[in-house]
């Protein structure tokens, strides 16, 4: 697992070896990435943007929208063994500055932090997890996006989820096991 671009191109970053953590492979990651910065139907830049990454796991995602210039990465890991593994990354990039990170559930982050406003969402739940559903309902109700913004969710290709009243999916790509689906708030 490695960084794509920008600042901190081709570091390695530490990653978790289990079987409850799926790390996000490199070639989806370069995906979304070009998809955010290339897409007409996308408008927004990472540079500047303040990102949350859910689920975040180890980072990889946050610490690429860093080494690409984004203002701020907000990291939200249950998960206490990958919450480590992610501070580690931090600590080897020096990037705490830029950075706030959450070993909590994220329905208590998005309750107590509704004054922070988000241009970047990214999910990245279990495959099975069918709850982050109301993590985007709460980021919905409790307005904590900014006008330019696009929310990612990283599913399995054969899972049908409900955004109907809530988010209004732009473009979904497929890239093997993995389904890319990116939105708006509406």
């Amino acid at each position: 697992m490695r960084i794509i671009s920008g600042e901190l191109k081709g570091r390695k970053l530490n990653f978790l070896k289990n079987k409850k953590t799926r790390p996000l492979k490199d070639n989806v990651k370069e995906n979304i990435f070009n998809i955010i910065e290339h897409s007409k139907r996308i408008n927004l830049k990472i540079k500047n943007s303040n990102v949350l990454d859910l689920y975040s796991g180890v980072g990889s995602f946050g610490i690429e929208c860093i080494s690409r210039g984004a203002k701020k990465v907000t990291f939200i890991e249950r998960d206490i063994n990958a919450s480590k593994i992610l501070k580690e990354n931090l600590n080897k990039f020096s990037l705490f500055k830029k950075t706030t990170v959450y070993n909590n559930k994220i329905e208590n982050i998005l309750t107590e932090n509704k004054s922070k406003k988000f241009n970047i969402f990214f999910f990245d739940p279990p495959f099975q997890d069918f709850d982050f559903v109301n993590n985007i309902k709460l980021i919905k109700k409790n307005n904590i996006f900014k006008t330019k913004h696009i929310v990612i969710i990283h599913r399995e290709k054969n899972t049908i989820d409900k955004f109907e009243n809530f988010l209004k999916i732009i473009e979904i790509k497929n890239y093997g096991r993995s389904k890319i689906l990116f939105g708006l708030f509406i």
